[in-house]
């Protein structure tokens, strides 16, 4: 009898999220959606005891932690087991380990963030194309990397598009309390707010960030050593963040150039809310944004060309409106996490029902 799991790269309480989400006090995690799906069994790294092995293997890929689970888990999965990790740290780890089995499991992996140098060492060092199933990835770049450094077919690795709790992240009243036009942008991840300060010092607007982090380096590459008068950063629960996305005239996806997605959340979670957005247009959000006419681009660092798109839209009220309604139609046709649950669900059914064998997945690398 197939039996499905559900890898997650960190320790993270499904329940708990479950029952806030209920009470509207969070978006719903898409994982659980699919654990009640297939009755998947869900595995996280807490509780495992790391060895020495871990934390050499550490030093190529995940944590001892991601290792110490692997290890742990491929001693007992076997082929009728199907297994869907929501992230390269863990899935990696996972492949490597139940590669040596004959009586592997199917696996199926969700990358991120794979091309750089430890990602490429590890996809060929520990085989990977032999050992993953099915790679899946939310940006069109990282899709095209992993068929062409791994010589693979289309079929091997899919792109899906990024998701969110469009019940959560909806258009709503602006709070009464606003006193004068006000821009938002979400989040740390590769996050450019130096530029994004230098655009709006001198105008007449509250800039407000969510960004909270702990990592002193994060901070320091992501804002300027003073923040201007009219900028404040902040964490914000979960509600105070949809009122926060809500409130604001314009919302600002300002990120340095890189290959991942970084900046697809706060882009998806601006547009389900109906409001205006400006995003730094990268090699990772190209396929987001390219040719949708559902935001205003800029070039990465482009002090000059934010602050333009900036007074242009808070001085065109009617065009930003229809831009904000462009971008929730885009939202709601193509990012609710319910496509992206039917769509895991129907590729992991796919390896139950026998539509893909492992004899097709033999790749020379």
């Amino acid at each position: 009898m197939t039996k499905y799991h559900i890898v997650l790269h960190h320790s993270i309480d499904l329940e708990k999220i479950t029952h806030e989400a209920e009470n509207n006090k969070r978006p719903r995690h898409v994982m659980w959606t699919i654990k009640q799906r297939l009755n998947a069994t869900i595995h996280t790294p807490q509780g495992y005891q790391s060895s020495f092995a871990d934390k050499l293997l550490s030093k190529i890929a995940g944590s001892p932690e991601h290792w110490a689970m692997a290890r742990a888990l491929s001693s007992r999965l076997e082929s009728d087991d199907i297994v869907f990790c929501n992230s390269e740290a863990g899935g990696i780890q996972l492949a490597t380990l139940c590669g040596f089995k004959r009586n592997r499991p199917k696996i199926v992996v969700f990358f991120h963030n794979i091309d750089r140098p430890r990602g490429r060492l590890a996809l060929k060092l520990f085989n990977l194309a032999n050992k993953i199933d099915l790679f899946l990835a939310c940006s069109n770049h990282q899709v095209t990397f992993l068929r062409d450094y791994l010589n693979l077919p289309a079929s091997r690795v899919q792109f899906v598009w990024e998701q969110t709790d469009l019940k959560f992240f909806a258009p709503s009243p602006v709070s009464p309390k606003k006193s004068r036009p006000m821009i938002a942008s979400v989040g740390l991840e590769q996050r450019d707010y130096k530029t994004l300060a230098e655009a709006t010092a001198n105008l007449d607007v509250d800039v407000k960030i969510s960004g909270y982090s702990s990592d002193a380096l994060v901070l320091k590459r992501a804002f300027p050593e003073k923040l201007p008068d009219n900028m404040s950063r902040q964490f914000y629960e979960w509600p105070e963040l949809v009122q926060l996305y809500q409130n604001a005239d314009i919302i600002v996806v300002s990120v340095f150039e890189s290959n991942c997605g970084a900046g697809i959340q706060a882009l998806m979670e601006a547009m389900a809310c109906r409001r205006p957005v400006i995003v730094t247009r990268t090699l990772g959000l190209d396929q987001y944004i390219a040719g949708t006419n559902a935001v205003m681009m800029v070039k990465p660092q482009d002090v000059e060309g934010l602050r333009q798109a900036i007074i242009y839209l808070l001085n065109n009220p009617q065009e930003a409106d229809a831009l904000a309604e462009r971008g929730y139609r885009l939202a709601l046709s193509r990012h609710d996490s319910e496509q992206y649950v039917n769509y895991v669900t129907k590729e992991l059914k796919q390896f139950e029902e026998g539509v893909i064998t492992q004899e097709s997945y033999q790749t020379v690398i």
